[in-house]
């Protein structure tokens, strides 16, 4: 809720800032394709929710197509990190992780147009596309007893207290053993781009995101899983265009 209202405001804040920059001195800031990369904190995500590639093409003077490649860590909202005796954390209850890649399409008309090289230009898009979900296990570090300790994907049956999990797995550890969910995603969003330079565009991507799966991700057993997740989100974003 306060990654809502955060959001919100700054929303609002760069409408208001983005009307009074369109002068009558707002000139000609035409451009036929643009290559974006962005960086994404998400509201289902961690410090780092994910990473994106944006390609964008004119139609005519306000509306550009573009296709998309979204790379997400999709966490589950009921997730509690806690910290272990040797000074790192785990996620106590968890088996899986999400990683959810997502080819996109879609469409963004320009609401207020940008000078060369002064004020923001407002746009608005909407895109949808499939979903490919990669199931990864989340192993843990167990000590079975002071001598002994075993890194297996978390159990709750085999690992039922949490005092003695000493730490998670290595980054990647168990990405052999990942399972496929098929799905689809679909998101709005209000893009505000700064800079001074017509050729380069910095700016940010605030939205909703709706992702969906053709079944259950179990990344907590002990609770219900989820097919369906949606979230509120922002983007940071630069790229180049011609």
């Amino acid at each position: 809720m306060k990654a809502l209202k955060y959001i919100l405001s700054v929303l609002f804040l760069s409408l208001y800032f983005s009307a009074n920059a369109q002068r009558e001195d707002a000139g000609d800031y035409e451009y036929e394709s643009e290559v974006l990369f962005g960086v994404n904190k998400n509201t289902n995500g961690g410090l780092i929710g994910g990473f994106s590639l944006k390609m964008g093409f004119r139609l005519d003077e306000t509306n550009f197509q573009f296709f998309g490649l979204d790379l997400a860590n999709v966490k589950d909202s009921r997730e509690v990190r806690y910290p272990t005796v040797l000074g790192n954390s785990f996620i106590f209850g968890k088996s899986n992780y999400l990683y959810s890649l997502r080819p996109y399409y879609g469409r963004e008309l320009i609401v207020f147009k940008k000078a060369p090289q002064q004020g923001v230009q407002v746009s608005v898009l909407g895109a949808v596309g499939p979903s490919i979900g990669i199931i990864a296990p989340y192993v843990i570090e167990y000590a079975v007893n002071r001598l002994e300790t075993v890194r297996e994907q978390y159990n709750p049956t085999d690992h039922q207290s949490r005092f003695n999990i000493i730490g998670p797995g290595r980054i990647f550890e168990g990405m052999n053993q990942s399972d496929i969910a098929f799905g689809a995603n679909a998101k709005a969003a209000v893009n505000f781009e700064f800079g001074v330079f017509k050729s380069n565009v910095t700016g940010l991507e605030l939205g909703y995101q709706l992702e969906g799966f053709t079944k259950e991700i179990p990344l907590i057993p002990t609770v219900e899983g989820r097919q369906l997740f949606q979230s509120v989100y922002f983007t940071f974003f630069y790229g180049f265009r011609k």
